[in-house]
């Protein structure tokens, strides 16, 4: 039985420091069939020059610079994945990332998408099982996650900010829920550039909250 198509989704802005060792992370994907696309948001350093060496492996697409929500809606746009990941450029995923989030969303088919715990600088986030009304007073969920397809609703292109949180909180009035994936799978450097799936402030209240013994 074949599996399922798995499409990431890179959107990228000012990111020729790091955007070559993610894509190199995705490509080392333990997971099969996976489609690679990177959307440059209008980077004017040489992020286009260095996804040009990449052009036989991904598809990259080039808009003027729209921010980060547009930039993940239009990359969403032309994938074709049953499943659905939104990776940040600066992102270092484990190589089997995609098949541990695929093998937990696809044993849990009443969620719509799979989360998981991550490192953030020199700071871990080992997170819970799915809390909605935690969900909906705080961000704990990043932007990396593994999505269903038909249950995707689009980034909010109209805010500069917590898009994710945004995301999942609208799902939720869908009633749409997550399934977490027990186990470290990604880490983003805490000094981030161009565009973030996690903000540092939903970082500082996680870290608070683990400090005084609250979940």
């Amino acid at each position: 039985m074949s599996k399922p198509l798995v499409s990431v989704i890179i959107p990228c802005y000012q990111s020729a420091k790091t955007i070559a060792r993610t894509i190199h992370g995705v490509l080392a994907q333990d997971y099969d069939p996976i489609e690679v696309i990177v959307v440059n948001d209008g980077s004017t350093d040489n992020t286009a020059e260095i996804l040009s060496s990449f052009a036989d492996r991904v598809t990259v697409l080039s808009q003027a610079n729209a921010g980060a929500a547009a930039a993940r809606n239009a990359g969403f746009a032309v994938s074709h994945g049953e499943y659905v990941f939104f990776c940040d450029a600066d992102v270092q995923p484990k190589p089997y990332i995609i098949s541990r989030l695929v093998q937990t969303l696809s044993a849990h088919p009443e969620a719509a998408y799979c989360y998981c715990n991550f490192r953030f600088g020199i700071h871990t986030f080992d997170l819970f099982p799915f809390d909605a009304e935690r969900l909906r007073k705080e961000n704990y969920i990043s932007t990396m996650s593994l999505i269903r397809r038909r249950d995707f609703i689009g980034f909010d292109e109209s805010l500069k900010r917590y898009q994710d949180w945004d995301l999942w909180k609208r799902m939720l009035d869908d009633d749409k829920v997550g399934v977490w994936h027990n186990e470290r799978l990604f880490s983003a450097p805490l000094q981030r550039q161009g565009i973030s799936g996690f903000s540092l402030g939903s970082a500082i209240r996680i870290l608070l909250r683990r400090i005084s013994g609250r979940r």
